[in-house]
């Protein structure tokens, strides 16, 4: 039995859309924290640009699964990924207003 070809819907475009929505809003954060950082808070700048290319790493290689026929679901590990990088772009935020 072949599984059936992908649907022709419009639901795979707008994963991909959303996937480079929260890239973009990503990258907005990263950048008005390394405008923020000064004196003592580059580290935590350095690391807001280090979360950054964590989730970009994420949001590409899910990007690129969904142009396949059947796009596999996300992984765990893909999911904690994206999250443990959008906690830790939040948090570094927090330290630089600080």
């Amino acid at each position: 039995m072949t599984a059936p070809e992908r649907d022709p819907g419009l639901q795979p475009e707008r994963t991909r859309l959303a996937w480079r929505r929260t890239t973009l809003a990503c990258t907005v954060v990263a950048v008005l924290a390394a405008r923020q950082a000064t004196g003592d808070v580059w580290p935590a700048a350095g690391l807001s640009v280090a979360a950054w290319l964590g989730f970009l790493a994420v949001a590409h290689r899910r990007i690129g699964a969904m142009d396949a026929a059947r796009p596999p679901a996300l992984s765990l590990r893909g999911a904690v990924a994206a999250v443990g990088c959008v906690l830790a772009l939040a948090a570094f935020a927090v330290a630089i207003v600080t």
